[in-house]
Order: structure tokens, then C-alpha cells, then sequence
């Protein structure tokens, strides 16, 4: 058994997005230049809550957490992705290929679940007020955002395991831009009927209970907010609520078209260019949601902008 599991493949290649010179090129200056503003968005959203006193509250510490977790999920996969346009090539070795796979899996994961308790969050914010400052108190946010980085590692080390406990001898070719972990599995030598099992009772259980805790909160949400016959107290219900209902409506059903949805030879250019939007743009664009029309960041920048000049 021990020498039957040896692996001999020591790299991975990856098709990648294109074939072509020149769009290689200009995908690498238009994913160095999302790449960069992401980073620097969400760094800038960290800064923010860190240092504004305005901004110490459970909602704001929780998106300094997930501002924390789209640094990390970009990085575990896109310097690597811009490493191969600038190369021409998508090779990579077996070990940063199941580096990249615990790291967006693990992150991924993490994210999954703090975007449920960030809606339970709210859920208290507006329909127990009184009781919200009890409920999540400081030591609560701590427990709670790191849970969901704990949590989001032993998802991430079991489905590294699983996939990489098997043999690989070859062919190594993946038809993506990254080490995706149903794509890794298929290129197994062996059986990996169980590891599928495996893999996909834990992706349900690790999806259905954080959309449980999202619809529910936010079906309570709404009961509630039809209650208030101010339409100022309806403004700032749905004011609080909108940008992390975008977020997890983007979030959620990416995450439900890529790992739910059966998958076909014939479907690989469609899958690569919705990894290509979770991967690339959807983290460049969280900050954006989160502060377009959020007063209290406004204004945070704003002071910040002034003790500056």
C-alpha cells in the first residue's frame, strides 16, 4: 500500500487562460492592476477600522476580518497566476500546488462562514437592540471571527488531504489557471470515489449551514423591518443591511455555480471564467461595496484625509 501511493508526478501544468503572447500580457497588467487596488482597498479598510474610533463597533470589526481574508485569499492564488502570464507557462510543482489549494480553500472557508456570522450580526443589531451590546461584546466578536479562521483551516487541511492522499503518475495537465481541487482529483490514479464523498458531504455541510444562518437572519430582518412605519427607521434598516446582502448574494451563489452545479468537459472555459470573477474581481470589488455609501467610512477618510495634510 505504501509503495503503491508513492507519487510520481512533481509538477502540475496549467492550461491557463490563454494560449496567446499578447493577451498573456495584457491579462497580467489588468490582474497586477486589480491585484494591487485590492490590497490596497482592503488595507485601507483594515487601517480604517483599526484606527477610527467611530468605526469600533461589531459590523466594522468584522469587515476589518474579511478585509483581513481578501488579502489572503488574493495572494494565495494570484502572484502565482501572474508569475505564469509573465512566464508564458503554467507550471507548477506538486507542493505549491497543494500550498495554493489550502490557502484559497482554507480562506474561502473562513470567508463562507464569517459572511454568516456577519449577517447574524445584524440580525441583533436590528431586531434585539437592546440586548446587542451583551450579546456581542468584544470578548464574542473575538471568538467568533476567530472561530471562522480555525474553522476555515480544518476545512482547508481535510481537503488538502483528501486530494493529495492519493497517487498521482500522470498525465498532469489541469484546465484552469489554478490548482482546482476537482480538476487536481480527476488527474488521481487511483479510486477516489470515497474522497468525493468525503469532499462534497463537507462542502454541503460547510455551505448549508452558513446559508441557513444568512436566510434565516435576514428573513427575521425583513419580518421586522416591515414592522417599522418610520420610513427614516426603514432607510437605515436597509442601509445597513444592502452592501452585505450584495456581498453574500455575489458570494453565495458563485460558490453554489461552481461546486454545486455538475460540472462537463464542455463547461471548462465557463468554469475558468467564473474562477477568474471570484478569484480576481469580486475581492476587488467587496471594499468598494462596503464603502460607496457608507457615511461613517466617509467620514473616517475624510479625518484621516485632514490629520494627513
Amino acid at each position: 500500500m505504501g509503495v503503491e501511493n508513492l507519487t510520481s508526478v512533481t509538477e502540475f501544468i496549467l492550461v491557463g487562460l490563454s494560449s496567446q503572447r499578447k493577451t498573456q500580457l495584457l491579462l497580467f497588467g489588468l490582474i497586477l492592476l486589480t491585484y494591487s487596488l485590492t490590497i490596497m482597498g482592503n488595507l485601507a479598510v483594515i487601517l480604517l477600522v483599526r484606527f477610527d474610533t467611530r468605526l469600533q463597533t461589531p459590523m466594522y470589526y468584522f469587515l476589518m476580518h474579511l478585509s483581513g481574508l481578501e488579502i489572503c485569499y488574493v495572494t494565495s492564488t494570484e502572484p502565482q497566476m501572474l508569475a505564469h502570464l509573465l512566464a508564458g507557462n503554467g507550471v507548477i510543482s506538486y507542493v505549491r500546488c497543494a500550498l495554493q489549494l489550502f490557502g484559497y480553500l482554507s480562506f474561502g472557508a473562513a470567508e463562507c462562514l464569517l459572511l454568516a456570522v456577519m449577517a447574524y450580526d445584524r440580525y441583533l443589531a436590528i431586531c434585539q437592540p437592546l440586548l446587542y451590546p451583551v450579546a456581542m461584546d468584544k470578548w464574542r466578536q473575538v471568538h467568533l471571527a476567530s472561530s471562522c479562521w480555525a474553522a476555515g483551516f480544518l476545512f482547508g487541511a481535510i481537503y488538502v488531504g483528501c486530494t493529495f492522499r492519493h497517487s498521482y503518475c500522470g498525465p498532469n495537465r489541469v484546465n484552469h489557471f489554478m490548482c482546482e481541487m476537482p480538476l487536481v482529483l480527476k488527474l488521481a490514479c487511483d479510486d477516489t470515489h470515497i474522497t468525493q464523498t468525503i469532499i462534497f458531504v463537507l462542502a454541503g455541510v460547510g455551505l448549508l449551514i452558513p446559508i441557513s444562518v444568512v436566510l434565516t437572519s435576514y428573513g427575521v430582518i425583513l419580518f421586522s423591518v416591515l414592522q417599522i412605519r418610520s420610513v427614516t427607521g426603514l432607510s437605515k434598516a436597509f442601509s445597513t443591511c444592502a452592501s452585505h446582502l450584495i456581498v453574500v448574494t455575489v458570494f453565495y451563489g458563485i460558490v453554489i455555480v461552481t461546486y454545486v452545479i455538475p460540472r462537463s468537459e464542455a463547461s471548462s472555459d465557463r468554469d475558468k471564467n467564473i474562477a477568474l470573477f471570484y478569484v480576481v474581481v469580486t475581492p476587488f470589488l467587496n471594499p468598494i461595496i462596503y464603502t460607496l455609501r457608507n457615511k461613517d467610512v466617509h467620514e473616517a477618510v475624510t479625518k484621516a484625509l485632514q490629520r494627513w495634510a
